[in-house]
């Protein structure tokens, strides 16, 4: 008898076969263009439904479920070995993962973590719930002015922090789960606050203004974005806290014990200086890339990839030496960087193959016969559905809106109450892991499974797609 293991193994595996042996349905009709479902698209989409169960079911360990993706990819036809490879390992975003993890590998070895843990229970007091809403918080704020992967990587070591020092042990607490998954969505929360949160914003005002005519400036997309977020938060406090009651009501430690401490470390070491002004560094150079870019005529431009690298490469220097590599290599979760890899393979095939497009044709089109009202939560929930096919915020973007756009232009909606939904949906990643590098960092913490960040992802999107419609529907009323 197979163990559960071997079964949801061969259950993906089935499963995989007979995605792929089925027959292609009837393509779509848009704009007088049939849109089929291609052979290379289903064996694609047989792909990414044997790697969900896996990812989810925690079958095969999940470096080695996505590995099988760009093994499967090439065996069946959709690509080339050396495509897939170069479409996952060789995207920018790998060596921007990599800089942030060694980042916050520093961080955490310099001692800076410990100091900042003290700092946030000294303010938020050592209640849990409150711990937690202190960090969703946190995370959301970060978020608005960096990016949602740059503000888990500085939550990371935060977290695991306050859990180390409350002895709670890794996939056994349920205040451990609620405290990391938060550190995630507080990050996803705030990213969709400001342009500047995450590139999915940035795409969605670009196809307004392309494609409909829809300008939106700065404080534009903040009137919908800051309240939406500005909803959620306490959703998501206070689903993590029913999702994961918490096992223990205070973290065990006094606030005298906190300032005690505090008092202890006394003045911060030279280790402690050259982390952060490493820190400073990096961050003030990816908050001034575009001014960089407006003095210099676009001559200096630095990729927000490469100062991520060059910024964990930096810990390694003569003279500044935070970390050895040994230390890193013990550190950093290497495997979140091959499940990284292979969602973006994945994605970009469910994208050049036509598969994005054919599902979003397939799962948009009704939605002229929603009422206006409703149709922001739809289209929060759908875009949320599609999201599973990818791991990135702007890819997603990319694919839906321009479809999205074209559908509200074609059906007579409004471009602006359809494409802020979706542009928001596009990097409110809450469901797996998998979809979102933030999410694989904080994955890489310990703390939480797949399996527990699907049970609280489901509810969080629903409540997120409840949020968002009501702060768009506000703000429409008003304008």
């Amino acid at each position: 008898m197979l163990k559960q293991g071997g079964q949801w193994l061969l259950g993906a595996t089935v499963l995989l076969g007979v995605v792929t042996a089925l027959p292609s349905p009837p393509a779509f009709v848009h704009e007088a263009e049939l849109v089929p479902l291609t052979t290379d698209a289903k064996a694609t989409l047989a792909v990414l439904a044997f790697a969900v169960v896996l990812w989810v079911t925690e079958a095969l360990p999940f470096p080695v479920t996505a590995l099988s993706v760009m093994v499967l990819l090439p065996a069946l036809g959709v690509s080339s070995f050396s495509t897939v490879v170069g479409e996952g390992f060789g995207h920018p975003i790998i060596a921007f993962l990599i800089g942030i993890l060694i980042l916050a590998a520093g961080f955490s070895h310099s001692g800076l973590g410990v100091r900042l843990v003290l700092a946030v229970l000294r303010l938020v007091g050592t209640r849990t719930d409150r711990v937690l809403l202190g960090f969703l918080f946190v995370g959301a704020l970060l978020s608005m002015w960096l990016n949602d992967l740059a503000a888990a990587a500085l939550l990371l070591p935060l977290g695991v922090g306050v859990l180390e020092d409350a002895g709670l042990r890794r996939l056994e607490s349920n205040f451990g789960r609620a405290l990391m998954i938060g550190c995630a969505f507080g990050p996803l929360i705030g990213g969709v606050a400001t342009p500047a949160g995450t590139g999915a914003n940035q795409v969605t005002m670009g196809y307004l203004h392309d494609m409909a005519g829809v300008e939106l400036s700065f404080l534009d997309w903040m009137a919908f974005g800051l309240p939406a977020t500005v909803l959620m938060i306490p959703c998501a406090w206070r689903l993590l806290l029913w999702v994961f009651p918490p096992e223990i009501e205070r973290l065990p430690i006094e606030v005298s014990e906190l300032r005690r401490r505090q008092e202890t470390m006394g003045a911060l070491s030279a280790i402690e200086r050259r982390t952060l002004t490493i820190f400073g560094a990096t961050i003030l150079t990816w908050l001034s890339t575009p001014l960089l870019a407006a003095l210099t005529d676009g001559r200096v431009e630095p990729s927000m990839h490469a100062v991520a690298l060059a910024g964990g490469l930096a810990m390694f220097l003569p003279g500044v030496r935070v970390l050895s590599w040994k230390t890193a290599q013990q550190e950093i979760q290497w495997g979140g960087i091959l499940l990284v890899a292979a969602g973006l393979a994945l994605g970009v095939s469910v994208f050049e193959t036509g598969a994005a497009r054919w599902i979003g044709l397939g799962l948009l089109t009704p939605l002229s016969q929603v009422p206006t009202v409703a149709q922001p939560f739809v289209v929060v929930v759908v875009v949320s559905a599609m999201h599973l096919l990818f791991a990135s915020n702007t890819v997603t973007a990319t694919v839906i809106l321009p479809i999205l756009i074209a559908l509200a232009v074609d059906l007579g909606l409004s471009p602006l109450a359809i494409a802020v939904p979706a542009g928001f949906a596009s990097s409110l990643a809450f469901i797996l892991v998998t979809e979102s590098p933030a999410n694989v960092i904080l994955y890489s913490g310990g703390y939480f499974s797949i399996r527990d960040m699907a049970r609280a992802g489901v509810w969080m999107t629903l409540a997120a797609a409840v949020c968002v419609t009501l702060a768009v529907t506000l703000v429409r009323m008003m304008l």
